[in-house]
């Protein structure tokens, strides 16, 4: 079984309007799901626009990333007040958490994104963190949500640096899902890879016009956010399982159990996870074209103020063991670096990142 897109998907400026009779049809009465004090007023809104349309709406709000306790608490409660939807309006830990309570109840679960952080709106998949935002695993879940409301009229109330994460996030989709099924004999898998390809291209033309211009009348913008938002995970939706990550979302994965004062975006982490793939692959794969994409892809990063080094997220990888901890976590056993068409082992990882980040430290 492939999980592919979401039923329905409403977007563009007045998509949250477009979308509120069939979510009336669908739910009697939804939990709406958050988090984040600087998306309140949004949510307030999507309340009283429920409200309005007699819906029995409650709302709730997770305390950390999406972890199992938080999790636990939300469907207790989801239970006690017999919700019959979970509508997640967030970023993506919020969209996560949504969807795996959705599945754990059997309840149709609406996403509607609020940044263009992540593709978590599209997917038929969650990550599972600890509370202190330590990766534990990714789950892969029954189908993609419900519905999913795309209204771009939310996503210009986010920060820029989401939308310079969510850039980040969708150009990792080519530079991995071209190294581990470029061999891979399936036409699906084929096709997610070429539009990974036109995705990445279209960023790197539009996404510093995006992240730099008005909203307003800028095509750069609104083709960005929904590359980031919706093309991001349609490549996932018809690659499937086969059109994977790999040393990008590792190593974010491994850098995340770092615990440091300063929270970082997923897409911010998984960026700098794109420069050490790519310095990897030159290293273990002879890719003579490595070099130039470092190139290329960091002068962006630059232009988006998104870190490009592991010290820049705030981790010195030569004190305290982070190295270690780091190459140990990035190849365990169910690793996403396993997934890469050569061995790796953890001096490689060692050897790479303390090259890497003194390398940039030099210059």
């Amino acid at each position: 079984m492939q999980s592919i897109s979401p039923e329905t998907i409403f977007r563009g400026i007045d998509a949250w309007e477009k979308a509120i009779p069939q979510i009336a049809e669908l739910t009697k009465s939804p939990l709406i799901l958050g988090r984040s004090n600087s998306t309140k007023i949004l949510r307030s809104k999507i309340f009283r626009d429920l409200k309005n349309n007699n819906l029995n709406v409650n709302s709730a709000n997770l305390y950390f990333d999406c972890c199992y306790e938080d999790i636990s608490r939300i469907k207790n409660f989801i239970l006690k007040n017999n919700h019959d939807s979970v509508i997640a309006a967030g970023g993506g830990k919020v969209l996560d958490s949504g969807k795996y309570i959705a599945e754990c109840l059997n309840i149709p679960c609406i996403t509607v994104p609020l940044s263009a952080s992540t593709c978590a709106g599209w997917t038929a998949l969650s990550n599972i963190y600890t509370n202190d935002g330590q990766f534990i695993k990714d789950v892969a879940l029954g189908s993609c949500p419900k519905i999913l409301v795309y209204d771009h009229k939310f996503i210009q109330t986010a920060p820029s640096r989401t939308l310079a994460s969510g850039i980040a996030d969708a150009l990792a989709k080519w530079y991995e899902s071209s190294l581990t099924s470029s061999t891979i004999d399936d036409g699906l898998v084929q096709q997610a890879i070429q539009i990974s390809r036109v995705l990445r291209d279209q960023l790197l033309i539009d996404g510093e016009k995006a992240f730099k211009g008005q909203f307003e009348n800028n095509p750069s913008w609104r083709n960005t956010i929904e590359a980031c938002g919706l093309t991001a995970g349609l490549v996932g939706g018809i690659g499937g399982e086969k059109c994977r990550t790999a040393a990008a979302h590792a190593i974010h994965n491994a850098i995340t159990q770092i615990i440091t004062p300063n929270k970082f975006l997923h897409g911010e982490i998984v960026g700098v996870g794109i420069l050490l793939q790519l310095r990897l692959e030159e290293m273990k794969n002879n890719n003579k074209l490595a070099d130039q994409s470092i190139k290329q892809l960091s002068l962006l990063m630059e232009q988006l103020n998104l870190p490009t080094t592991i010290a820049q997220l705030g981790i010195n990888v030569f004190e305290e063991n982070n190295l270690e901890k780091i190459a140990d976590f990035t190849c365990r056993d169910k690793s996403e670096i396993h997934f890469l068409p050569f061995e790796i082992h953890k001096q490689d990882i060692v050897d790479l990142i303390a090259n890497f980040e003194q390398q940039k430290i030099k210059i």
